[in-house]
């Protein structure tokens, strides 16, 4: 059994933030993420984009973001249960709760907050009879690192902003030796200009774009050897591929959070914005796994429902002690 003050499922940017608010505060906190590493979404779907709305920092990279985060966490001593989803949750007699993760990992504390971000993640697959032979064997759902590609063919299929921008980025860098966007339809639901921008890429010979068109096969050996593609009026094209990189979105879900009696509003979690707490005494929910009047899905606005249920959170662990708001330009952080 794991014992802390603060479980936090969640390891994503709030989840870390609210790390460091809580040692502010002298309580520790241990983070149940079912991703095998820290960063959430920053860290799996896009730790190379560049994020433009945090305070201070004109523009950073996801994955730096996350660096930076982990690092102002790291005085706090933060424990880490990772690759494991959050199962069960018991409320116990004296209104401490037990977290029980997917492989049976027990945490126990008083305070559940819970900064799952959008949920649990899974990629909109396209229907190919044989996509699972591959996956990882030259399917990817997301681009984690475009170095991974450096030299190889790559077939990218979809039409929003992720299959443009990756398209452009591998081409660009000149990291993949060949890209190849397949997209069913002659229209893009991406952004004009990088549209604008495949569509000059493609008459310049840069990269190859297949319209009214779908991967339907895929083949090869232990590794993906090549895609088969069927356009609606030339019919079959195989084309040779090293990857092949469906970008159709992700299905996000609550998972088994879902099952815990909290209350529900479109996949996400009703809170009292007083201190961001469930109706359940002693949960609560911050960053983008919440809903209430006025949400925004915003890191910074994250941050700032974490400072706030911390503060909650604070007074339900210690009811008899008054806590007086110290300043860390004043204390730095040693001093807490």
């Amino acid at each position: 059994m794991i014992e802390t003050d603060i479980i936090i499922i969640g390891a994503g940017p709030v989840g870390l933030f609210a790390v460091f608010e809580a040692g502010l505060l002298k309580l520790k906190c241990h983070l149940i993420d079912s991703l095998p590493q820290p960063g959430g979404q920053c860290s799996e779907i896009y730790p190379k984009k560049p994020i433009y709305d945090i305070p201070g920092f004109p523009s950073v990279l996801a994955g730096e973001l996350i660096d930076n985060l982990m690092q102002q966490a790291a005085p706090f001593k933060p424990g880490f249960t990772l690759g494991e989803a959050a199962q069960d949750i018991e409320k116990l007699e004296d209104g401490s709760f037990i977290v029980t993760t997917v492989k049976g990992t027990k945490h126990h504390a008083p305070i559940v907050m819970i900064a799952g971000g959008l949920g649990v993640f899974e990629p909109r697959k396209p229907p190919i009879a044989n996509i699972t032979d591959f996956e990882d064997k030259g399917i990817e759902y997301i681009i984690k690192d475009p170095e991974f590609y450096k030299d190889k063919r790559v077939v990218i299929a979809g039409g929003g902003d992720s299959a443009l921008d990756w398209s452009i980025y591998l081409t660009e860098k000149k990291i993949a030796s060949e890209v190849i966007l397949v997209h069913r339809s002659s229209s893009f639901r991406g952004h004009l200009d990088s549209v604008q921008k495949v569509i000059d890429y493609a008459e310049s010979g840069k990269i190859t774009l297949v319209t009214e068109a779908e991967v339907t096969g895929l083949a090869g050996g232990d590794h993906l050897e090549k895609v088969i593609i069927t356009h609606a009026k030339d019919g079959e094209i195989v084309k040779e591929a090293d990857h092949f990189i469906p970008l159709f979105g992700l299905k996000p879900s609550l998972g088994p959070i879902a099952n815990w009696g909290l209350e529900i509003d479109k996949n996400a979690i009703k809170v009292d914005t007083l201190d961001y707490s469930t109706n359940i005494p002693g949960i609560y929910a911050i960053g983008d796994v919440n809903t209430y009047e006025g949400k925004l899905k915003l890191i910074l606005c994250g941050f700032h429902e974490g400072t706030i249920a911390l503060q909650s959170a604070f007074a339900r662990i210690h009811p008899d002690k008054k806590n007086v708001l110290k300043y860390t330009t004043v204390n730095g952080v040693n001093g807490f």
